[in-house]
Parts: structure tokens; sequence; C-alpha cells
């Protein structure tokens, strides 16, 4: 089988003029990248000469035509490689991409031998891009960036791809309608690692290009994507660094962007929120948040308000979002739907490690699962956890030691430490303040992250410290949370008109907990904190290894 080909001529007309009309890539499939000093443009045609004297026409900042052929290439394959080279090239970062998503019906199906497409031969055409230097980094390196798992371009699942159009449809109708004091709102529920963050990153992208086309019912809308998270909205405004038609200043905190709003007196069409079970449901001064409720002001001020919504991972009693409130938002709301994801696409574990981890949340301890595709291991000692953590980091990168919040911190630039029940080791916990994502940064392998460092983020392999206040209860045989041992004080300020404070406090850490262990793709480490529930894990692996067969 031939080798990939990469022909490369000045972006001129001159280049396509002197090419032989015999040429076989004339009139057979191929891809191609567009690229000049700092922007760059991807795309597959089955007509090359007259897509490129089209591109001649329009395109600007391109001084190069990079043309990729192989004898084996069909539409489907093309089409393909075309939508995986968007991706890679968003995170290898060596260019401002000018590409925008293909229409909403567009999504990558299944063909012949479509996996040494996906697999084979893309390892050997991005060796080339590298050889010929058209990127930068090697393919795991972009894999384990947050910036390509969270591209606008991925493509979606046949489930994601219809809440896509849903969205979209539903944003069309209600920007056009909504006209009352409360805007219209949609929320898509899903649990930890459904792809719920993938999905509304494609949504807004779609939004941002539709807003300039004159046949859509977005056109010259105003749209903002907000998430009440500092790592997210690093990765986020990150990715509109990279994409020409998205804008930095469209990605914003909540708080900011109702204050921003409220100044200018205005009011927008489009509101997306991601990671919205962070959004608050009481006033918070200390951060200029002077209202009731995040969701409530937001609904005054757009048409259109998209939110992702997951109770489990509520970690504030500000936050503290139950079923009624939610209820409460959708009747105020000029319209008001809901759609479910419910496909894991994070964890590569099978249905039994999901469910012991679910079970967990809710105090039950099931006999420990074992799964051939995924690894769950209870450690004797954070130490040797970490140590094993550092082995999975150097091999697969992406590998992180975290924990529950059972360790003082304080933002006054000291350094604080989660520690070993037994004070023997100990490591630097939960750095802030840098540009990057935490997990992205190469020394935090040596620290360990709290759940305001990592959620909503993957990790290839999670080291969970369990902390003080996770314990075991021998006599009920189950799960026993402390809640005064938790130390993440501010998780419990606020709490005027909670009926149950002592339930809220331990579904707080339950969510945590539920959080922290399903930020892996291959694998869960465990260390406990607690004796009782350390011997209690470390019995339950011992039997899993000596009598459960492994479950698919």
């Amino acid at each position: 089988m031939s080798a990939i080909e990469i022909l490369s001529w000045p972006f001129k007309s001159e280049s396509m003029d002197n090419i032989n009309r015999d040429e076989q890539f004339l009139n057979y499939p191929v891809i191609y990248v567009l690229n000049g000093n700092k922007e760059a443009y991807i795309g597959e045609t089955v007509y090359f000469k007259k897509r490129m004297k089209a591109h001649l026409k329009s395109r600007k900042n391109i001084d190069r035509i990079n043309l990729i052929k192989h004898d084996t290439f069909n539409r489907s394959a093309t089409f393909h490689l075309e939508t995986k080279l968007i991706n890679y090239f968003l995170g290898d970062e060596k260019y401002t991409l000018q590409n925008k998503s293909k229409t909403v019906n567009d999504f990558t199906h299944n063909y012949h031998n479509k996996p040494y497409y996906d697999q084979d031969l893309f390892k050997e055409l991005w060796k080339k891009l590298h050889e010929q230097k058209l990127v930068d980094h090697e393919l795991h390196v972009i894999e384990n960036k947050d910036i390509f798992k969270l591209s606008p371009f991925k493509e979606l699942s046949i489930e994601q791809q219809d809440l896509k159009e849903k969205v979209l449809a539903f944003c069309e109708k209600q920007v056009k309608a909504s006209s009352g004091e409360y805007g219209s709102l949609l929320v898509i529920e899903g649990e930890a690692g459904v792809g719920k963050s993938v999905v509304i990153s494609s949504i807004f992208n779609t939004i941002q290009e539709q807003k300039s086309e004159a046949s859509s019912n977005l056109y010259e809308t105003k749209n903002y994507l907000v998430v009440h998270h500092e790592e997210m909205l690093k990765t986020y405004k990150d990715i509109a660094r990279q994409v020409k038609h998205l804008s930095v200043s469209s990605f914003e905190k909540p708080t900011k962007l109702i204050n921003k709003l409220d100044k200018e007196n205005q009011k927008v069409d489009v509101v997306l929120v991601d990671e919205a079970h962070l959004l608050l449901t009481k006033p918070d001064k200390f951060n200029s948040f002077q209202y009731e409720n995040h969701l409530e002001e937001l609904l005054k001020r757009a048409k259109v308000v998209i939110v992702i919504f997951d109770q489990d991972q509520v970690l504030k009693f500000k936050s503290l979002w139950g079923v009624a409130k939610l209820e409460e938002m959708k009747k105020l709301s000029t319209s008001a739907e809901v759609y479910p994801l419910t496909n894991q696409f994070r964890m590569k574990a099978n249905d039994a490690v999901i469910n012991w981890i679910n079970q967990f949340k809710s105090k039950v301890l099931l006999p420990l699962p074992k799964d051939d595709k995924y690894e769950l291991k209870i450690f004797k000692t954070m130490e040797e956890m970490h140590a094993a953590i550092i082995a999975k980091n150097q091999e697969f990168g992406l590998s992180r030691v975290v924990s529950t919040f059972d360790y003082l911190h304080k933002k006054d630039g000291e350094t604080y430490y989660v520690t070993e029940s037994n004070g023997e080791y100990k490591l630097p916990w939960n750095s802030t303040g840098s540009t990057k994502a935490w997990a992205e940064e190469r020394a935090t392998i040596n620290e360990v992250g709290s759940i305001y460092t990592i959620q909503g983020f993957d990790l290839n392999y999670v080291g969970v410290v369990l902390g003080p206040s996770v314990q075991y209860d021998a006599v009920k045989d189950e799960i026993g949370i402390d809640t005064s041992k938790y130390m993440d004080k501010g998780a419990y300020t606020g709490s005027e008109g909670i009926q149950n404070i002592a339930e809220a406090k331990e579904k707080i850490v339950l969510n945590s907990i539920n959080i922290l262990m399903k930020r892996g793709i291959h694998g869960l480490y465990i260390y406990a904190s607690d004796k009782a529930l350390r011997e209690k894990l470390l019995n339950d692996q011992k039997a899993t290894r000596k009598n459960c067969p492994i479950q698919r």
C-alpha cells in the first residue's frame, strides 16, 4: 500500500495553472491544508483545482497550499480525516483556524475499513505533517490537552447530534418569539462524563457562526457562553484564541456578565451556561453578586438560556440546587424544555464499575468490581498511590492525585499539605493561579488537586484521596460522612432557608466524591485516610481478585 504524500505550492493562481491536467488528484478525493504564518484552513474535496480557485478569490492570510493524497482515499475517509485534522490542529495551537462547523446534519458515519483510516493512516499523516513542520506537537501531547477535549469541532455521537439540532431549533424559534420579562429556558441534564461540555462547545460555536449568516434566524444576535468555574473558563478562552470566528469576550463568568449587562442596560439573545449546577442560588457580596439567583438574573437578561445541569455536582450551599428550585426557574421562563444525555463517554469502564461509584455516592459499599479494560485499585498508602500515578503519567500523561476537601487550605500564598493519617507522607495541596488548567501544569504531578481544580475535566488515571471526612461504619456496613472534618468551610456558608442542614452538608461531600471518582478515563486509584474504610476496601479488593470473574 502506498504512503501518504503531501504536495505543496504557493497560494497563487499560477500554481493551479501549472498543474498537469492528467494529474489523478484533480478529480479524486483529497484533503488539503492552507496555511499562512499564523492562520490555517483545512478542507477536503474531489475537485481540487476548482476548490483552490475559489479559495484564492476569498481566503486571506494564506500563502501555502498543501495537498494530502493517498491511493486508497474515498469520500467517507477524507470527510472523516478532515474533521479529525481540524480537532488536532486546534489542539496543536500552531495556527488560528479559519474553519467553521460542518452543517448540523453532517457527522462522520461508519464506513469500510474506518479503523485503518482513523488510527494507522492518521498516525502516518500526522508524522508527515510534523516532519514538514506544519504542526508542532505529537499526537499524545495534543490528546491530553483540555482544549482538544472540548473542541467545538469534535465528532458528536448520534445522541449528541440529535440534542444539538434540538437546541439550535429551540434557539432560532425562541429568539424571535421571546418578549416577556423572562427568557426561554432549555435544560440539558446528565451526570459526570456524558459529554455535556463537548455538546455545549459545539452548539455555541455553531450559534456564533450563524450570527454572521443573513439567512439564519440567529443573524446579528449577541450571545455568550458562561461558566462559574475558573479552570473551565481558561479552557474556553484558549479555544476562542485558536478559532478565528470566536471571540474571547464572548466567554464570561455569570456574575461578571450580569453586572456588565446591568451597567450597559443591555439584553442579549442567547446565553449558554456550562456547569450550571455551580450557579449561585444566594447573594455573594464577596464576589459582587447582589441578587438571589444567577439563573433567574440570566433569564431576565437573555431571550434564551441553555443550561448544562447535574444535581449531583452541587458543591456549595450558595449553589444548592434542588428539583423544586429548578422547577421554579422553569415556571418563570417564557418556555421551558428538558433534554437528557445518558451515554457515558469519559470512563472506559463497564457498568459494574460505574454502578459501584454511584452506590458509593449513596453510602452503599458493593463488592469491588473487576474490569479487564478499566483499572480500579485500592492502595495501602498515599505514597504508593502517588508512585503509581507518577508511573501512569510517564506512560500515558495527564494522570494526577486529587482529594476530598478534608485538608486546610487558605488563599494566602502559603503552602498547605495533604497528609496521610500517620503523617509520614505529604504532598502540596491545591495550587492555583496558573494560566493553564491545573492538570496540564507539569509540576502538579507532585501536588494534590481539589474538586475546584478538576471538576469538568478528564484525566487518564486519577488517584483519589478519601480524606478523614469519609469513613466506614462497620455496624451499618456503609459509608459514613463526618461533615465536621470537611475543611471547605466556604461550602457551608449561606445556610439560611435550608431545612435539613446536616443532610445538605452530607450531600455536598458525597457529590464531591462522585465527581472526583469519575475523572479517570482508564483508571481509578483510591487511598482512604480512615483506617476502617481503608481496610474494608483492601479486603474487598483481595476477595475480588480471588473470586470475582472479569465482568463486561
